[in-house]
């Protein structure tokens, strides 16, 4: 390809630029910073991802508090299902090894107090009572950590911890006391309360039969058979208490993101405080910055000649002869970015040409992703005709 080709297309180009209209297209803007906020100042706007991040770090979160309960209530029923058997067996032992103490404990002291003895007696049952409910305590932390992760996620705070002084306030306290919400929570929980008692009593009565076998089998049977009741009554239970945990918790969500709506001046200030803070701002135009560099080195491989001055500048472009527009700065940079821009450029075997003045031009004069002007379209012509030489005698 010759360089009057080249410089016929552009000035082709050129015509076909100047009989064509441009279209503006204007930004779009968020109407809702320029409204007004209604009567009262009514919260009518969703919640900011700013305003749910800060209730976050003050422990403000939507969970319900008796599905954490109820979930736990029913994995420490299930651990006594499975476990009913070896724990009845474990009770005698340790019921039987203790008396046998206090028994030695009279024997060797014909009757008379020994504090001492007493005190490691002591010891004792509480260590072995202390292992056989381990299980149950292991269990119960698991559930609640994985159930309260579930609700609110893992992202822990200490700001809840911290003393306030109006917590201390006794007027505060009282008004919390008799306050709507506890109140309701009172009410919420009589209610729970008055469902599990005739819950459980109709379930006892299902089995007042096998309570009445209890006086006529051995201890071993009777403690597994009442681990089975007890079982039986507290799953019936703990599924009903899931139930209204999980009614509770979809409550609490639903009146927490009611409680963070926003008023219109709320996002208005928010908006204002966020943008206008020169730390924000200054992360900003930094993050933009290193994303077009970015995309610029990714568009140097494609480029068609990378131009420099040959030290200080250096300018990509890239030339789609189908499409009918002038060649295209894809890339440019001063000093160390042009010497990036020229490291990429050899790695992937696009051609770098030295022209000092048409390197200062195109850089201070073309944007990125922009066409060149046409007062350069003979200068660029002449770069791209050596160029396409080149590459036509390689190959």
């Amino acid at each position: 390809m010759t360089w009057f080709e080249h410089d016929r297309q552009f000035a082709e180009m050129t015509a076909y630029g100047r009989g064509m209209g441009q279209t503006i297209v204007c930004p779009a803007f968020s109407l809702q910073f320029f409204a007004k906020d209604g009567p009262g100042g009514e919260k009518t706007e969703e919640p900011t991802s700013k305003k749910l991040s800060d209730a976050r770090k003050e422990g403000q979160v939507a969970k319900g508090k008796d599905l954490t309960s109820s979930v736990m209530l029913l994995c420490l029923f299930m651990v006594l299902r499975f476990t009913v058997g070896s724990m009845g067996e474990k009770f005698i032992q340790c019921f039987q090894k203790n008396y046998t103490l206090i028994g030695d404990l009279f024997e060797s002291t014909h009757g008379e107090f020994n504090m001492q003895y007493t005190i490691n007696v002591i010891q004792s049952a509480s260590l072995d009572m202390l292992m056989m409910l381990l299980p149950f305590f292991a269990v119960g932390v698991v559930a609640a950590f994985v159930i309260e992760v579930v609700q609110v996620k893992w992202r822990p705070t200490s700001k809840p911890l911290h003393p306030k002084l109006s917590k201390f306030n006794p007027i505060n306290g009282v008004k919390r006391i008799f306050s709507v919400k506890t109140l309701v929570g009172l009410l919420k929980q009589i209610v729970i309360l008055a469902v599990i008692c005739i819950v459980a009593y109709n379930k006892l009565k299902t089995r007042m039969s096998d309570i009445y076998k209890l006086y006529d089998i051995s201890l071993t049977s009777a403690i597994m058979l009442l681990g089975d009741i007890i079982f039986d009554i507290g799953t019936v239970i703990c599924v009903i208490y899931v139930i209204i945990g999980i009614i509770d918790y979809v409550y609490e969500k639903r009146k927490f993101k009611k409680d963070m709506m926003m008023t219109k001046q709320e996002v208005k200030d928010e908006w204002k405080n966020t943008e206008g803070s020169p730390e924000v701002k200054q992360k900003q135009r930094q993050k933009m910055a290193e994303a077009s560099r970015r995309r610029m080195m990714q568009a140097v491989p494609e480029a068609d000649v990378v131009i420099t001055n040959p030290t200080h500048f250096a300018v990509a472009l890239k030339y789609e002869q189908n499409k009918g527009k002038a060649p295209v700065v894809v890339a440019k940079g001063e000093d160390f970015l042009a010497a990036k821009i020229k490291e990429i450029a050899k790695e992937n075997n696009v051609e770098i040409v030295e022209n000092k003045p048409l390197a200062r031009m195109l850089y201070y004069n073309v944007e990125l992703d922009e066409e060149i002007p046409p007062e350069l379209y003979q200068a660029v012509a002449e770069v791209l005709a050596f160029v396409y030489n080149i590459k036509n005698k390689r190959t």
